[in-house]
């Protein structure tokens, strides 16, 4: 007798509302929202009973989430094991998802992305406090008491300063596989690029800004229902300490340079999005700015520049973003990476579309790119 199909979600970052389970494999689901909070986009959750059953997954009511973009031409990711990730060919009509699929296990996962679990948060950054050129500081707590991590690298007295930030978007997870490429080639004691980096700067490295919005599996807000990234103007420790706490010791520390690490739910490319649109924007940061995006061009060919956000895309939400905020306040280089949820289409891959492993190689170049900058 076949065995009843469970939905499970008790784990890190599980989130999905069960609409319908049919003994005929028509499963119906919709997208809950974000904690105290209208946005909805993130999804994942295990079915458990499913070995060989034709099934057929809907995701209904999808009109209603925070970027219908996102579901055109999206593939769910899907796992047997919850460490490697694959696509599985999806429709979209407008409203609902829809996923055939026969599984090979008794059980699978599904995801938005490829999580990147607060365990494994954890470890990046219990892993670099054991190298002799990391301080790990605890800026201070979440709304829920998890702690707000940040790693110096290198020496606090070199010329250039160096911060780089991500998950403010907790679903963005490919934000910080990203920043686990970059951390490790960047304590690798036999690259030398990044012993001659670390020669004359420092990096100030926060990898998850939103660790409770992470942990609840939330797309885009922590857990005040706030999103991050539009707190930069005037934050508070009520609401957004994590952006208070960052953006006070920025204060301090000066920056030179500064990357906010996101992901984007409807354009399937990797691209740059800078600080523009400020009135303040010199003719130092336009120079920066042209050198790092033709280096990285050259660099990376899973990046371009002819597809992202047009100019005054946010419009008069501008000075309260991050990437506007310290490029007015610093006068530096000041730069949001986007990466796909879908697939980078200059580079497509069926099999896996944009994923963890490539954000990850992604993070790494990206050391490359700042060696060639010149301050």
């Amino acid at each position: 007798m076949s065995q009843k199909i469970i939905v499970n979600t008790q784990f890190d970052a599980g989130s999905i509302i069960v609409k319908e389970l049919n003994d005929d494999g028509n499963l119906h689901f919709t997208i809950r929202n974000d904690t105290n909070s209208h946005f909805k986009q993130w999804f994942y959750f295990q079915l458990i009973n499913v070995k060989d059953k034709s099934l057929n997954i809907h995701l209904d009511e999808l009109d209603t989430t925070a970027y219908i973009e996102g579901w055109k031409n999206y593939n769910i990711c899907a796992s047997y094991d919850n460490q490697n990730w694959f696509r599985v060919k999806s429709n979209f009509n407008n409203k609902s998802l829809t996923v055939p699929l026969k599984p090979t296990a008794n059980s699978i996962y599904f995801a938005y992305f490829e999580p990147y679990s607060y365990d494994r948060h954890q470890m990046l950054i219990g892993n670099a406090n054991c190298h002799a050129q990391v301080k790990h500081t605890v800026l201070g707590f979440t709304k829920e008491k998890r702690s707000i991590d940040l790693l110096t690298i290198g020496d606090e007295t070199a010329k250039h300063k160096i911060w780089v930030i991500a998950r403010q978007h907790p679903g963005e997870t490919m934000a910080e596989w990203f920043m686990e490429g970059f951390i490790e080639r960047l304590l690798d004691n036999d690259d030398a690029v990044s012993r001659t980096l670390l020669n004359d700067h420092v990096f100030y490295l926060v990898p998850n800004m939103n660790p409770d919005g992470s942990c609840n599996g939330n797309l885009r807000t922590n857990a005040h229902g706030i999103n991050l990234n539009r707190e930069w103007l005037t934050p508070s420790l009520e609401k957004s300490p994590e952006v208070y706490l960052v953006r006070d010791l920025m204060l301090k520390t000066k920056v030179s340079a500064f990357f906010d690490i996101h992901g984007d739910e409807a354009i399937p490319y990797v691209f740059l999005a800078g600080c523009e649109d400020n009135s303040s924007f010199s003719d130092k940061q336009k120079r920066l700015s042209g050198e790092f995006a033709d280096t990285l061009l050259k660099i990376n060919p899973d990046f371009q520049t002819k597809f992202g956000y047009e100019r005054g895309h946010f419009n008069v939400e501008n000075s309260t973003i991050a990437t506007s905020w310290v490029g007015n306040q610093f006068d530096c280089l000041a730069y949001t990476l986007e990466m796909p949820f879908k697939d980078n289409a200059n580079l497509p891959n069926d099999d896996y579309g944009w994923n963890g492993d490539r954000s990850y190689l992604f993070g790494q170049s990206f050391i490359n790119v700042i060696n060639f900058i010149r301050f």
